[in-house]
């Protein structure tokens, strides 16, 4: 079964000999070396590329273990060219060696030789790196699955697709098993087993039983704003823990560089302004989220909300949470102030939209509770709503365009309409 990867396939057929270290990222199992080792190769072969001429490394593989030394792994790739034709080296999981910057660097200064490296940490694009590089660092960033590219797999139709996709979520293995068993066991396998490991290891945290629980809190409250010094609270009053805010913070930011959860800042709308406090964190699969949890706490909300965020993540778009004060009168007459939230803002270039993901809108009540926030924002950027189901496009008398999810997902475009 080949999963078609076509949007970032087109991405390193761009760079391909533009004088820049590729660098392929993302979270580890999320198709990394599937995309430049199979996808990419394949590219290379059919475009007249000789097999000799395309040089593989797995870092992370046993067999590679003499190639994590930086002297070692530059002179096997150097004696591998034998003469001035174009060659390509592929390194994956270039974070397991040291100096590896220094060995990139080395390389760019043989002619012929077109690099690209998979790493599973984003510490390796730090500003340091950059520096490193001098400018010559072109990241490809790549996701697990979108529903359409899991879609596009799946036997079976929307409902049971989403269901499964809602539970298990995207990173391509799943696609591969049959059972709920082997999908639930092979989800909770790896993330104590390769992620959790690798954050603890890859930054020396002393506090495991600590960063658990940090994983469970914010594996709980996705789609919920919070802060370190709320997270610091639960610890101590649920947990009878000390944690403090600076740890909680440190730790958090281990797990964004492992691309295990995004921070999603939260903007006034009106003020234009970012605001520091209280962010959302969204995890990269929501399956992973949900194995955390051991499969409870299934609210299809705060699942639509994080697959939505994804989704939009995976397209290119910059995404933030919404604020939008607006002034009401008590039932003194008292006038107070009170902050909406909307879902989410996304900007791509000059243009803008406002987007509100809502489960069930069967009611009025419902229907207003999703709308009043946006009915706040004076500017006229396209408003869109998107609802659980397979609801068309349609615009009501207010002008805010109401989208099933299907139609989100499956159309690249669904925001254009």
């Amino acid at each position: 079964m080949e999963i078609r990867r076509d949007q970032y396939l087109k991405q390193l057929i761009e760079r391909k000999n533009n004088g820049m270290v590729k660098i392929v990222t993302g979270i580890r199992r999320c198709g990394k070396s599937y995309l430049l080792f199979k996808l990419f190769k394949n590219h290379l072969l059919e475009s007249g590329v000789e097999k000799e001429h395309i040089i593989e490394i797995a870092l992370d593989g046993i067999e590679s273990e003499e190639l994590r030394n930086p002297k070692v792994c530059y002179s096997f790739i150097k004696n591998q060219i034998k003469n001035n034709e174009e060659y390509y080296v592929m390194i994956d999981e270039v974070q397991f060696m040291p100096r590896f910057e220094e060995v990139l660097n080395s390389l760019l200064r043989i002619e012929n030789l077109d690099i690209y490296v998979t790493g599973s940490n984003s510490k390796f694009l730090s500003s340091d790196i950059v520096t490193e590089f001098r400018g010559r660092g072109d990241e490809v960033r790549i996701y697990p699955l979108t529903f359409a590219e899991f879609f596009s797999v799946y036997e079976g139709d929307y409902d049971d697709a989403w269901n499964d996709y809602m539970t298990y979520g995207g990173l391509p293995m799943i696609a591969n098993f049959l059972t709920e068993k082997q999908k639930s066991d092979y989800l909770k396998n790896i993330f104590e087993n390769v992620y959790m490991k690798d954050v603890i290891e890859r930054n020396g945290v002393q506090s495991k039983d600590e960063i658990g629980i940090l994983v469970d809190i914010l594996a709980s409250v996705v789609g919920a704003p919070t802060n370190p010094t709320k997270i610091a609270n639960t610890f101590d009053t649920e947990r009878h823990m000390t944690y403090t805010n600076k740890t909680i913070s440190k730790h958090i930011d281990y797990l964004a560089e492992a691309f295990l959860i995004s921070k999603a800042n939260r903007y006034d709308i009106k003020g234009r302004k970012y605001i520091g406090a209280n962010l959302k964190y969204y995890f990269t699969d929501i399956g992973l989220r949900n194995a955390r949890l051991n499969f409870r706490q299934q609210e299809p909300t705060h699942i639509m909300e994080n697959i939505v965020y994804n989704e939009l993540i995976s397209r290119g778009l910059n995404v933030d949470v919404g604020i939008v004060e607006i002034h009401e009168k008590d039932s003194v007459g008292k006038s107070i102030r009170k902050q909406l939230e909307v879902d989410f803002v996304v900007n791509k270039g000059n243009q803008r939209y406002y987007i509100q993901v809502a489960y069930d809108m069967s009611s009025e009540e419902k229907q207003n509770q999703e709308f009043n926030s946006i009915r706040h924002i004076a500017d006229s950027f396209k408003k869109i709503i998107i609802v659980n189901g397979s609801v068309k496009p349609w615009r009501n008398e207010e002008g805010f365009v109401i989208m099933g999810m299907k139609y989100f997902l499956l159309h690249s475009d669904s925001l254009e309409y």
